[in-house]
């Protein structure tokens, strides 16, 4: 090389540098491209992107072209380094070459490329395919030797690289996908993917209307007392039943008897003969199997017994489509943010409602209710004024009656992220 003119070999050392660069951007950009959306673009026919996931479907032999032009470069750039450095300095200056091309290669071929591909991989990624494609079909026996011998190492440790090996993510890592799009989409909707998401991980127990809260039609009651429920019930279907809710008969559809109730022969036998079959719902049973259970049915509410038959309360299908689409339906949730940071709850709200419109982590394993969790948390109904860290939230009683804490004050938590 002593024949080579210095500029040519320092044209050829910056050529070389170029290729390193290209082929450590490449690599990131490729391996860091969001696969999801990576599919989208290939749906929509966008070429780069097809020969991209064309490339992915076998990482192993991508990886391989990739370090085998970038080792190539970068020996042959040290050598041609070597050759400056002893033209230049004697071999004296070999060591200083050696140490100037290795700052030069990570600035200029490792850190600013790979930089630059992690913040904007499509812009290397989609470009880079169309010259892998031609060149993984040049190189192809060296890189497949080099892959035989990596997959066949991998293979002494119980890991195989198969041909068109699908990423896949569990419902959590869906639901943190959702959660960091909050800034993309509305935030009703959000809410509502969220929900949907939650369905299978709810039960029928963890909407209900509780037993005591539930309105229904006692037949024990006097016909007066029938007629006024009928006619003032905001709910299109009761319950109705001998005594006690367990006694129940069957379902009466309000509007239909709305239009008896003036009929001056209207008796409890227009009731009892116009009442549906009662429709029972085990306390454990998921929110998106009971969706289906009443599409199949053709049903829009049940009663929610535990393992005994006892009734512990009453699920709609209003209940269910709340659950996903919640703010939307909701015109004073029970749950106010105040200027300070601070949150006004009503007790009687859900864990799992407050968790979603909070983004806190309060458990959901036990108790449903906030008011159950802070008397099982307590093991006493504390007194308006007492204030205690709930599973490291902070909060203040602020009502109470007898049997139930009616309301508290959630102060805004120091340490947890919301």
């Amino acid at each position: 090389m002593n024949d080579i003119p210095l500029s040519l070999l320092f044209t050829a050392l910056a050529f070389l540098l170029f290729l390193s660069a290209f082929f450590s951007g490449s690599e990131t950009a490729l391996m860091t491209l969001n696969r999801y959306r990576l599919q989208h673009l290939v749906k929509q026919h966008h070429r780069g992107a097809i020969k991209a996931h064309k490339l992915l479907q076998r990482p192993d032999r991508l990886i391989g072209l990739i370090l085998l032009g970038n080792n190539f470069v970068n020996v042959l750039a040290s050598s041609i380094a070597t050759v400056i450095a002893i033209r230049l300095g004697g071999e004296s200056a070999i060591a200083i070459g050696a140490g100037v091309l290795t700052l030069v290669i990570l600035i200029f071929s490792e850190v600013t490329p790979k930089t630059l591909a992690a913040v904007k991989p499509e812009l290397i990624a989609f470009p880079s395919a169309w010259i892998y494609i031609p060149l993984l079909k040049l190189f192809y026996p060296i890189v497949w030797v080099v892959n035989l011998f990596t997959n066949l190492l991998l293979l002494i440790f119980g890991i195989r690289v198969s041909r068109g090996q699908q990423e896949s993510i569990n419902k959590e890592e869906l639901k943190s996908i959702v959660t960091e799009a909050d800034s993309l989409m509305p935030s009703r909707y959000h809410n509502m993917l969220l929900g949907i998401l939650d369905l299978e991980s709810a039960t029928v127990e963890d909407i209900m209307t509780p037993c005591k809260e539930i309105v229904g039609i006692d037949l024990e009651d006097s016909i007066e007392a029938i007629v006024a429920i009928i006619q003032n019930s905001p709910h299109s279907r009761l319950p109705v039943y001998r005594k006690s809710i367990d006694r129940v008969v069957g379902f009466l559809h309000v509007r239909k008897m709305l239009m008896l109730v003036h009929q001056a022969d209207f008796d409890k036998q227009k009731i009892t003969d116009n009442l549906t079959k009662p429709y029972f719902i085990p306390e454990n049973t998921p929110l998106h199997n009971q969706m289906q259970h009443f599409k199949a049915e053709k049903l829009r509410i049940g009663l929610v017994v535990d393992e005994y038959g006892d009734v512990l309360g009453l699920v709609t299908l209003e209940d269910l489509l709340q659950e996903i689409v919640g703010e939307l339906i909701v015109d004073e949730p029970g749950v106010q943010k105040q200027p300070d940071g601070s949150y006004l709850v009503d007790a009687s709200v859900t864990v799992r409602e407050l968790n979603r419109m909070t983004g806190w982590s309060l458990p959901t394993e036990g108790p449903k209710t906030l008011n159950g969790l802070i008397v099982e948390f307590m093991e006493m109904i504390p007194e308006p004024g007492t204030g205690v860290k709930l599973h490291g939230y902070p909060l203040e009683i602020i009502k109470r009656n007898k049997n139930t804490v009616l309301q508290v004050k959630f102060y805004p938590p120091k340490n947890t992220q919301k």
